[in-house]
């Protein structure tokens, strides 16, 4: 990312290059709590900070909640795929 910084000394702006980390999560939206979206946050932001030293105030989480229609696993609709793995179920 480039944003443009002004210089104390001119004053004038001049591009930094800045590592700002985004972390894009996809869950499938089943109901997903408020805490639970804090903990990945947390966890995501943690994570980044301990393995490659980034600051947690440019590091940047962002959760998708994708409908189920919408998600496939094993060349399936993940409704299907799971009813498949579960055992003693039909399909």
């Amino acid at each position: 990312m480039l944003m443009a910084v002004r210089t104390l000394d001119t004053g004038n702006p001049t591009l930094v290059e800045t590592a700002m980390p985004i972390v894009t999560i996809q869950i499938t939206r089943e109901g997903t709590t408020p805490e639970q979206k804090a903990a990945l946050i947390k966890g995501a932001t943690d994570l980044l900070r301990d393995v490659l030293g980034k600051p947690p105030g440019s590091t940047f989480v962002v959760i998708q909640e994708v409908d189920l229609a919408d998600w496939g696993v094993g060349g399936l609709p993940v409704e299907e795929y799971r009813r498949r793995a579960t055992p003693g179920s039909p399909g």
